[in-house]
């Protein structure tokens, strides 16, 4: 039986993991909670917020329409209540895009490097 590597394994990351992966303060994603109804990752019996995949996914979204697209909290609260499938197909395609813009000047400096 072979091993899936393409899994991942942890199912609970910490705030300070999210804010990392995302690229914001702790505190910022913790005010993001209180006005975003959408994001509200479990708790624990001690009260440490544990976020699964999809709290992620919702984090980044909430990112994409403010931090990237320039959207104020209530406006990016009201089109994931009213939009939440449409705003998700928005911001794969820009992630996306951004990635390959971000492979393209990394290959650009390569073929600079060897010219």
């Amino acid at each position: 039986m072979a091993l899936n590597t393409d899994k991942n394994l942890k199912l609970y990351y910490t705030i300070k993991e999210v804010a990392g992966m995302v690229g914001m303060t702790e505190s910022n994603l913790r005010f993001w909670e209180k006005e975003i109804p959408q994001l509200k990752p479990k708790t624990s019996a001690n009260g440490l917020r544990q976020y699964t995949e999809h709290d992620i996914e919702n984090v980044r979204t909430v990112y994409n329409l403010v931090k990237v697209r320039g959207f104020k909290l209530s406006a990016a609260r009201k089109m994931l209540y009213q939009n939440k499938r449409g705003v998700d197909n928005k911001a794969r395609v820009m992630e996306s895009l951004i990635r390959v813009r971000d492979e393209l000047k990394s290959l650009k400096k390569q073929l600079d490097y060897l010219t």
